[in-house]
């Protein structure tokens, strides 16, 4: 199994912190409710105003997706602020592994 799982639902929002060019990518760091920062791996992926990106750096409170410029002129967060608030849906696959962990095994209790 592989890719991206994308169910459109919204698990939480976050705050674009920084934006910051590299060559003709864009560097987007986002602040995420602390809930779902367990959710949130490097080189994982993170849905950000629906569409599915991965995730270049994760920091004690905050992520960073790298745009490239096609995806820039392809997706809403291109055009997004510092200070803008963004849609986000994690890896539906650790929710799951999560949720076997705390109801199915007793020793993870």
């Amino acid at each position: 199994m592989g890719g991206h799982y994308v169910q459109g639902h919204v698990d939480g929002t976050g705050a674009i912190v920084d934006v910051t060019p590299d060559g003709d990518s864009l560097r987007v760091t986002i602040r995420p409710p602390e809930r779902l920062l367990p959710y949130i791996v490097e080189k994982g992926y993170v849905a950000v105003d629906g569409t599915s990106l991965t995730v270049a750096e994760r920091a004690a409170d905050t992520f960073t997706i790298a745009l490239i410029a096609y995806t820039q002129d392809a997706v809403i967060m291109g055009g997004q602020q510092v200070g803008a608030e963004v849609n986000l849906e994690v890896d539906i696959m650790a929710k799951y592994v999560e949720s076997i962990m705390q109801h199915h095994l007793p020793l993870a209790r």
